[in-house]
């Protein structure tokens, strides 16, 4: 069984930097990727950044390029996100997330994703 476990949100202010961890278990996870989502209140849930974990191949959304990084630890099983020059539109329960897809594009869909974390709250305040 997956498991997956998020931390390092937090509050910061804008302009700040937080890194974020997913430590993941229960699985080989050579043939997975990694995606990170967010969702505000009374919004729906949105594609950040994804990694295939073998390949190192990254993904991300428009809105989050040049500021967020997302890599992998192999020997840690961890996915982290670097994310800098926060914005307060960056304020979302950010959620780390697993699947066995092959093709990328089917990595900014949450659907395709059958393995979830708790989510860690990122507050950016202006």
């Amino acid at each position: 069984q997956v498991q997956l476990v998020e931390s390092g949100g937090g509050l910061v202010q804008a302009g700040g930097s937080l890194r974020l961890s997913c430590a993941a278990s229960g699985r080989t996870f050579s043939n997975y990727a990694m995606g990170w989502f967010r969702q505000a209140p009374g919004k729906e849930r949105e594609f950040v950044a994804a990694i295939r974990w073998s390949f190192g191949s990254t993904y991300y959304a428009d809105s989050v390029k040049g500021r967020f990084t997302i890599s992998r630890d192999n020997a840690k099983n961890t996915v982290y996100l670097q994310m800098n020059s926060l914005k307060p539109e960056d304020t979302a329960v950010y959620y780390c997330a697993a699947t066995e897809a092959i093709y990328s594009r089917y990595y900014y869909t949450s659907s395709t994703y059958n393995d979830w974390g708790q989510g860690t709250q990122v507050t950016v305040s202006s």
